[in-house]
C-alpha cells in the first residue's frame, strides 16, 4: 500500500470544511500566501509518505513464469514427456522437458520485458500540480504533495489532493467521478454546516474531480489513501491494458489453428499407425505436429512487440497510455487538429497594436521584453501615448500569466496569449502591482469568449475586460480616443472590425480590450458587469508555426490522410496560417455556420476542403462523429477541459502534454510530450511500422510451420520413415523460431509506408495475398526439404537414416532462416531496405544457426536430438537447396517494386 496514515496532528478529515482557511491553515502549521518552506515540505513527504493512491500489486515474476507453463500445448508436452518416461525413453522425455523449459524462459523474458516498459510508461503519466513553497510558485509532481501544501488551481486543473479551500473565484468543479452528479458545482471559502454530507461541502475540494471554471488556491488537508478517492480506491491513472483488436484477431487465429493442429494431429498419428509404424512413435510425432501447426510463441511475441513500440513511440514524443492506440493510428484516415501549440508554436507575441488614434508596432520575438514601439518603422516614445499605455494596463491586470527569466532564458507561467500581454507591457515599463487587490473575476471559456477582472482602486472599482473582438465590440458603447473618452459611433465601429480581420488575415489572433469605471452599488455579476464598455484597442498576436509543420502536412497527405483545422480562432487567421503551412482550405466555416447546418449539410461540406474555425469543444465533438459516421477513422487533439468529450469520442483521442490540462490528458489515448502537428505524423508512422512487423513475424511463422506439417505429412503418405523425431520438431518451434520473430518485431519502417493508404480498421490479419504467400513458401521448404530426406535416404551411406534425418533436420532450420529474408520487407526488395538496416535480425539469425551447428556437432545435443555429424558437403548441399526460397522472392518482389516505381513516375 502506497502512503502512511495521517498522525494524531492532522485535524480530522471529518470536519475540515467546518474551519475557517485561516483556522485550517493553523491546524495544519502552513502560511495561506508562503506555503511550507522547503524543509518541512521535505519532513513531512517522509511523515506521510508520497501522493499516491494503492496501485494494483505488481505480478511477481514466480508467477509470471509459471503462466508460462498452463498453457494447453505446454500441457499436452508435459503429458508426452510422462508417457516417455513410463515406457522407457528416458532421452526423449528428459529433451522435451529441457526444450519446454529453455521456451517458458523465453517466454519469460519476453513478458517481463513488457511489463517493465509498461510499469516505466506509467512513471512517465505522472500528473503535475503549482504550489506555493518559500513563498514562491512553483510546479511539482503530484505525488510530492504533503498535508499544508498551497496549491493553486484553474480552470483545465485536475485536483491533486484533498483540499480546504483558502481563496476562489468563481470556482466551479465536476465532482462526477467521486459524487456520481453530473453538472459542474459552485464552491466557496465560507465553513460548511457540521452535518453537511460530501456533495454539499462547497469549502472542501475532492482528489481527482475537476476544475472547470475559475481559479483557487486551496490548503492540503489529506493526500494518497487518506483522501475520499484513497477511501473508496476508484480512481486510476495507469496505461490501459484491455485486449486490443490485434490481440483478439491473433486469439480468433490461434484457436483456428488449434482446432486444425489437433485434427492433422489425429490424421497423421492415424495414419502412420495404420501404416505399420509404433504407436508410441506415432503418438509423440501427433503432439509434436500439433505444436508444429501452433506457432507458441505469437502472443509473447506480440505482446513484446507492442511494449517496445511504446517506449519507441515515447522517442517520437508520442506518450501511448493504451496499447490499441498504435494499431488505429496505423489505421487513421483524419486527423482533426487544433491550430494553437500543435501547428504553431504557442509562443506568443504582440506584433500589432490597433488603437482608434492610430496604430502601434511591437518590435521583438518570444517572452523576452527586449523590444520598442514604432509607428511607420520609427520608434516612438510610449510615455506620449496614454490610449497605449491604458490599453496595456488592461491586458497586464486581466491576466494570470507570469513571465520571469531563469538559467534557460525567459519562460512564461499561464496562458501564452496573457504572457503575450505581459511582454508587451513589460516593453513599457509596466510591471504588476504588488498591493493589487482583485474584487471578482469572470473566467474565459469557450462559450463566453472573454475574461474580465474586477479591481478595487482607491477611486473605486474599475473592470478590465478582454477576449474575441466580436464579442467585446457588440458590448461596447464608448471609445478611448488618444487622451479622451467618448461616444462609440458606428463608423468606429466599423473601423474596429475592419482593423481585427486585416490583422487576422495577416494570420494574427485577435483579442480587443476594454474596461469599465463601475458605479457603487451595481451588482458584481457578468450581466451587469460586462456591458457599456469602453474600447481600448485590439491588439495582434503572432504564432509563429512549427518549422517541422509543413513537412508533416505533405507526408500525411502523402499517406492518405487528411488533415483537418479545427481552431477556437477567426477565421481570417485560421486561413492565413492553412496557407502558410501549405494545408489546403479553400472556405473557413464558423461555430455560427456549424449550428445552421444539419448533419447531411456537414457531410457535403466536409467533402471540400474546408477548415473550421471559432467553434465550440461541441462543434468538435459533431465534427468527429459526422466523419466516423461517413466511415473515416478520426485522430482529434485537444488540450482543454471541454475537449474530453471529443477526445473520447475520436478513434484516437490526443492531448497536449505541455499545455494541456489534466483532464484532457486522462480522456486521450495519446499525448504528444511537445504539441507538435509533427509528432502526430511521427506517431502514425511508428504505428503503421509496428503493424507491418506483427504481419511479418505472423506470416513468417505461419510460413514456417506449413513447410514442416507439409514434410511431414506428405512423407507419411508416401510411406517414408519418420522424416522428423518429435523432438526436433520441437526443438525448432519452441527455440530457434522465438528469437527471429522477436528480431523481425524490431524492423525499421520500410521507406514507402508513408506513401500507401491507410489500411481498413477491419482489415484481417492474413488477406489472399498473404495466404498464397505462406502456401507457397511453406510448401517449397515442406517439399525441399522432403527432397533432401530421400536424396540422403538413397545414398547408401552408413547410418543413412539418422544421416538422412540429421540432413532434414538441418535443412529445415537454413530453410525457415533463409524466410526469414523474405519478410524483412512486405513490399519492398532487400537491397532497398538494407541488409544491415536490422541488426537484431542478423544476430537472431546467427544464433538459431549457432544452435543448430551446436545440435549436429555438440555430443550431448546429439544424444538429445538424435543427430549425427554432417561434413561441408552435406552444408552446401543444404544451402544449396536453401538459396531458391530467398531467390525466387526477392525477384519477385524486385519486380513489383520496379512496376510500382514506374507508376508513380507516371502519375
Amino acid at each position: 500500500m502506497t502512503g502512511k496514515s495521517n498522525s494524531s496532528d492532522i485535524h480530522s478529515a471529518e470536519t475540515w470544511h467546518t474551519l475557517s482557511p485561516e483556522a485550517a491553515g493553523k491546524q495544519l502549521r502552513t502560511d495561506l500566501r508562503q506555503g511550507l518552506s522547503l524543509e518541512e515540505a521535505a519532513r513531512r513527504l517522509r511523515q506521510y509518505g508520497p501522493n499516491a493512491l494503492q496501485t494494483m500489486r505488481k505480478t511477481p515474476w514466480y508467477m509470471v513464469l509459471a503462466r508460462q507453463f498452463t498453457d494447453i500445448l505446454i500441457l499436452i508436452l508435459l503429458a508426452a514427456a510422462a508417457i516417455s518416461l513410463l515406457v522407457g525413453e528416458f532421452g526423449d522425455a528428459v529433451t522435451i522437458l529441457v526444450i519446454v523449459i529453455l521456451n517458458g524462459i523465453l517466454g519469460f523474458v519476453q513478458e517481463w520485458k513488457a511489463e517493465n516498459a509498461i510499469e516505466a510508461l506509467q512513471q512517465m503519466l505522472q500528473p503535475r500540480c503549482r504550489v506555493a513553497r518559500n513563498g514562491q510558485d512553483q510546479v511539482i509532481d503530484s505525488k510530492d504533495l504533503v498535508p499544508g501544501d498551497i496549491v493553486l488551481l484553474e480552470i483545465g486543473d485536475r485536483i491533486p489532493a484533498d483540499l480546504r479551500l483558502a481563496e476562489a473565484l468563481n470556482l466551479k468543479v465536476d465532482e462526477s467521478a467521486l459524487t456520481g452528479e453530473s453538472g459542474s458545482v459552485g464552491k466557496g471559502v465560507e465553513p460548511d454546516p457540521a452535518e453537511a454530507p460530501l456533495a454539499q461541502r462547497k469549502s472542501m475540494l475532492w482528489m481527482g474531480t475537476a476544475v472547470t471554471n475559475g481559479r483557487a488556491r486551496g490548503i492540503v488537508t489529506a493526500t494518497g489513501m487518506n483522501t475520499e478517492f484513497g477511501r473508496i480506491a476508484k480512481l486510476t491513472q495507469s496505461v490501459g491494458r484491455e485486449t486490443t483488436p490485434l490481440q483478439k484477431k491473433l486469439a480468433q487465429l490461434g484457436k483456428q489453428l488449434g482446432i486444425l493442429s489437433v485434427a492433422i494431429s489425429i490424421i497423421v498419428a492415424l495414419a502412420g499407425w495404420m501404416l505399420g509404424k509404433p504407436f508410441l512413435e506415432m503418438f509423440l510425432t501427433g503432439i509434436a505436429l500439433a505444436v508444429a501447426v501452433v506457432p507458441e510463441g505469437l502472443p509473447a511475441v506480440v505482446t513484446i512487440t507492442l511494449a517496445l513500440g511504446v517506449r519507441a513511440m515515447v522517442r517520437r514524443r508520442a506518450l501511448l497510455r493504451r496499447l490499441q492506440a498504435a494499431e488505429t493510428l496505423g489505421a487513421a484516415t483524419v486527423i482533426c487538429t487544433d491550430k494553437t501549440g500543435t501547428l504553431t508554436k504557442n509562443q506568443m507575441t504582440v506584433q500589432d497594436i490597433w488603437l482608434p488614434a492610430g496604430a502601434v508596432q511591437v518590435t521583438g520575438t518570444g517572452y523576452d521584453p527586449a523590444g520598442h514601439f514604432e509607428k511607420d518603422d520609427k520608434k516612438i516614445d510610449y510615455q506620449q501615448r496614454p490610449d497605449l499605455l491604458t490599453l496595456l494596463e488592461t491586458g497586464l491586470r486581466c491576466n494570470h500569466a507570469q513571465v520571469g527569466k531563469d538559467e534557460s532564458g525567459w519562460r512564461e507561467t499561464g496562458e501564452p496569449t496573457e504572457a503575450a500581454l505581459v511582454v508587451a507591457a513589460y516593453k513599457a515599463w509596466l510591471h504588476p502591482q504588488e498591493t493589487r487587490y482583485t474584487v471578482s473575476e469572470f473566467s474565459f471559456n469557450s462559450r463566453r469568449k472573454r475574461m474580465t477582472v474586477i479591481e478595487h482602486l482607491p477611486t473605486g472599482l474599475i473592470a478590465h475586460v478582454k477576449g474575441a473582438p466580436e464579442v467585446i465590440l457588440e458590448r461596447c458603447t464608448r471609445i478611448f480616443d488618444g487622451d479622451t473618452v467618448r461616444a462609440m459611433t458606428n463608423d468606429d465601429r466599423e473601423a474596429a472590425t475592419s482593423a481585427y480581420q486585416a490583422l487576422a488575415k495577416k494570420g494574427l489572433r485577435t483579442l480587443a480590450l476594454a474596461r469599465r469605471e463601475l458605479p457603487e452599488a451595481i451588482p458584481l455579476d457578468e450581466d451587469s458587469v460586462e456591458n457599456q464598455l469602453t474600447l481600448l484597442g485590439i491588439v495582434g498576436i503572432i504564432d509563429p508555426p512549427h518549422p517541422e509543420v509543413p513537412h508533416a502536412i505533405r507526408v500525411a497527405t502523402q499517406a492518405g490522410i487528411r488533415t483537418i483545422m479545427i481552431t477556437g480562432d477567426a477565421a481570417a487567421t485560421a486561413l492565413a496560417i492553412a496557407r502558410s503551412i501549405g494545408l489546403p482550405a479553400q472556405q473557413a466555416i464558423t461555430g455560427r455556420d456549424l449550428a445552421a447546418m444539419d448533419d447531411s449539410a456537414l457531410r457535403q461540406v466536409l467533402a471540400d476542403d474546408v477548415l473550421f474555425a471559432r467553434t465550440t469543444p461541441e462543434d468538435k465533438m459533431r465534427i468527429v462523429r459526422v466523419l466516423q459516421d461517413l466511415g473515416e477513422i478520426v485522430g482529434m487533439t485537444g488540450d482543454g477541459v471541454n475537449d474530453a468529450p471529443a477526445l473520447k469520442r475520436a478513434d484516437i483521442g490526443i492531448a497536449m502534454g505541455l499545455h494541456g490540462t489534466d483532464v484532457a490528458k486522462g480522456a486521450a489515448d495519446m499525448i504528444l510530450t511537445d504539441d507538435n502537428f509533427a509528432s502526430i505524423i511521427n506517431a502514425v508512422e511508428e504505428g503503421r511500422r509496428q503493424y507491418a512487423n506483427i504481419q511479418k513475424f505472423v506470416r513468417y511463422l505461419l510460413s514456417s510451420n506449413m513447410g514442416e506439417v507439409a514434410a511431414i505429412f506428405i512423407n507419411i503418405l508416401i510411406g517414408g520413415p519418420l522424416i522428423l523425431l518429435p523432438v526436433q520438431i520441437l526443438w525448432m518451434n519452441l527455440v530457434t523460431d522465438g528469437m527471429t520473430a522477436v528480431a523481425l518485431g524490431l524492423e525499421p519502417a520500410e521507406k514507402g509506408v508513408m506513401r500507401r493508404p491507410p489500411r481498413k480498421n477491419d482489415e484481417p490479419i492474413l488477406d489472399r495475398g498473404g495466404i498464397l504467400r505462406i502456401g507457397f513458401l511453406g510448401g517449397y521448404i515442406g517439399l525441399a526439404t522432403l527432397y533432401l530426406f530421400h536424396h540422403y535416404l538413397r545414398s547408401g551411406e552408413p547410418n543413412q537414416l539418422i544421416l538422412a534425418q540429421t540432413v532434414a533436420f538441418t535443412g529445415i532450420i537454413v530453410l525457415e532462416k533463409m524466410n526469414v529474408f523474405n519478410f524483412r520487407a512486405l513490399q519492398a526488395p532487400l537491397f532497398v531496405i538494407g541488409f544491415f538496416s536490422n541488426r537484431w535480425v542478423l544476430l537472431a539469425w546467427s544464433l538459431t544457426i549457432g544452435l543448430q551447428v551446436c545440435a549436429v556437432y555438440v555430443p550431448f545435443l546429439q544424444k538429445a536430438l538424435h543427430t549425427t555429424p554432417l561434413g561441408w558437403q552435406d552444408w552446401a548441399v543444404i544451402f544449396g537447396i536453401a538459396a531458391p526460397i530467398f531467390i525466387f522472392m526477392e525477384c519477385y518482389k524486385w519486380i513489383r517494386w520496379q512496376s510500382s516505381r514506374s507508376t508513380e513516375i507516371v502519375s
